[in-house]
């Protein structure tokens, strides 16, 4: 079904009509890989998904980014998440300790002018991933209704601060939004990964083609979040360490990077 251009118009500066500017891109699957904890698999493609948006959550303005790649688990296609890059800081700490959704803090740039569509994503001074492009037209409406899936990690290392333990081992998470597609444009533009320490996009998921953009509005009309499955705690010690609360491999919550730990011991 062609998508005929339905009035999408709410009260002034509703923020609830926002669409998601949603990029995606193939990628090395060598690189999907290596970010997948053992227990899950690389999807059928290995493309990654950025999706800028500014949504209320619950009740107030959220800008974010989120980042995905396609990913299986137990057989089951979804999205393994590196993170949502996100400027509303209560919903960092509350998300990450109730789901583990990988919530951090950054600053978002999105909006629409015209048919001018223009998003950056900055964190710890770094614009790590951009976008300008022009709305083209309307495109085609998916009939049904749509179900994404998303794959969370829970885990609470132990106390002791033992390599290994846990007080709650690692646990997938599965996010299942159901939608309701209202809208789609195709958007003409490109996407600019740049390097950052705190977000090695361009390092860990490079751009291998050309990158295809849309604005999308659905709908969302239901949300189950539950505990799909354990992994092996052993096998996910080294995916332990991360950026900040988000995916990306890190160290002490930083960038990668060698340490002397005999600071710490005088």
């Amino acid at each position: 079904m062609a998508n005929e251009g339905p009035d999408l118009r709410n009260n002034p500066g509703d923020i609830r009509s926002w669409p998601v500017l949603q990029v995606d891109y193939p990628t090395d699957p060598a690189k999907v890989a290596a970010l997948l904890p053992p227990g899950l698999d690389p999807g059928a493609q290995p493309i990654v998904h950025v999706g800028f948006y500014n949504a209320p959550v619950p009740d107030e303005p959220e800008y974010g980014v989120l980042l995905t790649v396609d990913a299986n688990f137990q057989g089951r296609p979804g999205e393994y998440t590196i993170g949502y890059a996100i400027d509303q800081e209560a919903a960092i700490y509350r998300s990450k300790a109730t789901w583990g959704q990988p919530k951090y803090p950054a600053e978002t740039e999105y909006y629409r002018l015209g048919d001018k569509v223009k998003a950056a994503c900055c964190h710890q001074n770094y614009t790590f991933v951009e976008f300008q492009g022009q709305v083209t037209g309307p495109a085609p409406l998916p009939s049904d209704e749509c179900v994404r899936t998303e794959w969370w990690i829970k885990v609470s290392r132990a106390v002791s601060g033992a390599e290994g333990e846990y007080d709650f081992p690692p646990h997938v998470v599965e996010v299942n939004t159901t939608s309701t597609a209202i809208a789609r444009e195709v958007v003409d533009g490109e996407l600019i990964l740049r390097d950052s320490p705190w977000d090695p996009i361009t390092d860990l998921l490079p751009k291998c083609g050309d990158s295809v953009a849309r604005l999308v509005t659905d709908r969302i009309t239901n949300r189950v979040i539950k505990t799909a499955g354990p992994l092996d705690p052993a096998a996910f010690g080294p995916f332990i360490h991360t950026i900040g609360s988000s995916r990306w491999p890190g160290v002490l919550g930083g960038p990668t990077r060698e340490v002397d730990y005999s600071a710490y011991m005088t």
